[in-house]
């Protein structure tokens, strides 16, 4: 029997505000995707994951996972031993959840619990979150969990604060001129740099304050726009929020980017924002005219999400 695929994930609104308690809305991104396999390891990405997932084993081993969310350690390292190995075509470092899908599927085929995606109740949500947060700290040092469970739950998931989150059904996707959209900035962004200088930027007053005061708002009024397909609030609130992050997510923002960022803000062609953590990876670009939005931006590879 095949293994499930599971796939990327795209943060479209709410990175680093989740860690603030600002609401967050979540989408799973089929173009890439990752499933567990087994091979003779003849090649040597098949064999460095392999070599991965061995230490990886161990550092489940010592992981304390509350009972209802045990894995069953001994089968996956029989596994490993076998030739198990991560074949995934999603890109490391690019805000898309690379290691958020690895965890989902470990923890699909490994948990001795079976859980049903499709009626997980609000409570074990919140549960599970915790959990995955504990299996993919090993990637990034400290993580909220969401990327393994928007990867294991393959839904669109609002986050409403830290304590709450549930399925949510975004609008259909038309065929019209407006699109959403990914930049390649061209480089690989490592989570951990990034996360550290936000929580360095966090112990200024001034900077908290205008998390909370203006990036928050902005933030939560985008969400509520998008999902109620309010598009004349949504892209007053989306500018807004594109120059905040221009303005305070400097370090963020991969130099290649800089320019293209600001003259969408001066020109209202188009609007920016970070795809996960930044510094690099993907960028999240907001048109209603992707066309001219894709003539100003010549020479980036762009690939549309989204159509409206």
């Amino acid at each position: 029997m095949t293994n499930p695929l599971f796939y990327a994930k795209i943060i479209l609104f709410g990175e680093y505000g989740m860690i603030e308690d600002s609401q967050g809305l979540v989408v799973p991104y089929s173009f890439y995707k990752g499933t567990l396999k087994f091979s003779d390891l003849s090649s040597d990405f098949e064999l460095n994951s392999n070599r991965h997932l061995q230490k990886y084993a161990d550092f489940l081993t010592a992981l304390d996972l509350s009972d209802d969310f045990k894995l069953d350690i001994e089968s996956f390292k029989a596994d490993i031993s076998k030739g198990l190995f991560f074949d995934s075509n999603i890109p490391q470092g690019y805000g898309v959840g690379s290691s958020g899908a690895l965890v989902a599927a470990i923890f699909e085929k490994y948990s001795i619990s079976k859980l049903n995606p499709e009626n997980i109740s609000k409570e074990n949500l919140k549960k599970l979150k915790a959990v995955f947060g504990e299996m993919e700290s090993y990637f990034h040092g400290k993580s909220s969990g969401m990327d393994p469970l928007i990867c294991y739950m393959n839904l669109p998931i609002l986050i409403e604060n830290k304590e709450n989150l549930d399925r949510v059904a975004i609008p259909d996707g038309e065929e019209g001129k407006g699109a959403i959209f990914l930049i390649d900035s061209g480089i690989t962004g490592e989570t951990g740099p990034m996360i550290q200088i936000f929580f360095e930027k966090m112990k200024t007053e001034g900077f908290r304050k205008t998390l909370k005061e203006e990036f928050i708002r902005y933030n939560n009024a985008c969400i509520d726009a998008f999902l109620k397909k309010d598009m004349n609030p949504f892209f007053r609130n989306l500018k807004k929020l594109s120059h905040w992050a221009y303005e305070h997510f400097r370090p963020m923002i991969p130099e290649s980017i800089f320019k293209i960022w600001k003259k969408g803000l001066d020109s209202n062609a188009y609007y920016l924002k970070l795809c996960g953590s930044g510094g690099g990876g993907y960028i999240l670009g907001f048109t209603k005219d992707y066309e001219k939005a894709e003539k100003m931006l010549e020479g980036f590879q762009k690939e549309v999400i989204y159509r409206f």
